[in-house]
């Protein structure tokens, strides 16, 4: 069970932690002070998007996977009153956020206890204008939510405008990963995958963070962004991450696997 506890460094930030995984952090006095490298790279994609348009275009952003709420707060904090759908199952979890980390007023943030599947299902063609995939479960992405049909799901209900951005973990050979961004390819044509040097290079665990959509990215500005970062990033794009990906095959619906659970790279 996820638990809410305070941020080690102190002060107004907590942490959501599952088991000994960190899952979120988040410090509801400051909701623009993000600490995990790979929300960085996320609101980095968002603010130089779809936060980017002229504040009076409504812009609805939908999130799969809750933890402490801390990029659709980010959001609100970055454009008021922006509409986001949060679809988080775990309902303990979101009674403890709504105890302990309360929402500001007329956030505009409705939280669905609902898995992302089916969550995603129920929603209208060309919903929303971006959508944030960062969903655990027992500290693994669950396999459901990286499979082809999903994905083809996810571009229906994202408008031809709209971003898609996901947060995903995976340890050397790094096959998983690729497969699901040969997944993320097959929907949209324009994708960016960023991660730390040590990552890509399979010396330890950690995140990738995907960004596609179907109309180019600002791929200078986020590769500027990257290279600021406290710890060294390497972004791939276009003939890059195609050779990257290489022959993978994007998971089917029949054969859906999580990601490779934390622990030792073969390389340690």
């Amino acid at each position: 069970m996820a638990d809410i506890v305070r941020a080690p460094e102190g002060g107004g930030a907590f942490v959501v932690k599952a088991g000994t995984t960190e899952q979120s952090w988040v410090d509801p006095d400051d909701p623009l002070h993000l600490e995990f490298e790979y929300v960085q790279r996320i609101a980095e994609a968002l603010d130089a998007t779809v936060l980017a348009r002229p504040v009076e275009e409504r812009v609805r952003v939908v999130h799969i996977g809750g933890g402490g709420l801390t990029i659709p707060r980010y959001v609100e904090a970055r454009r008021p009153h922006t509409a986001q759908i949060v679809l988080e199952p775990d309902a303990d979890l979101i009674e403890q956020v709504r105890q302990r980390l309360p929402l500001p007023s007329h956030s505009g943030i409705k939280v669905r206890t609902v898995d992302g599947a089916s969550g995603v299902a129920a929603m209208t063609d060309g919903y929303a204008d971006a959508i944030v995939l960062d969903a655990f479960a027992n500290a693994q992405v669950p396999g459901e939510l990286v499979t082809s049909g999903f994905f083809a799901d996810l571009a229906r209900v994202l408008r031809p405008s709209g971003l898609f951005a996901a947060n995903v973990t995976d340890r050397a050979p790094l096959a998983w990963s690729r497969r699901v961004v040969a997944g993320v390819s097959q929907q949209w044509p324009f994708v960016l995958v960023g991660a730390e040097v040590p990552v890509w290079k399979g010396r330890r665990f950690g995140n990738f963070t995907i960004v596609a959509s179907r109309k180019p990215l600002p791929i200078s500005e986020l590769d500027r962004a990257a290279m600021r970062a406290a710890f060294r990033h390497r972004l791939l794009w276009g003939t890059e991450l195609a050779n990257w990906i290489g022959s993978a095959q994007p998971f089917s619906d029949d054969d859906p696997q999580p990601s490779p659970p934390p622990g030792r790279s073969w390389f340690s």
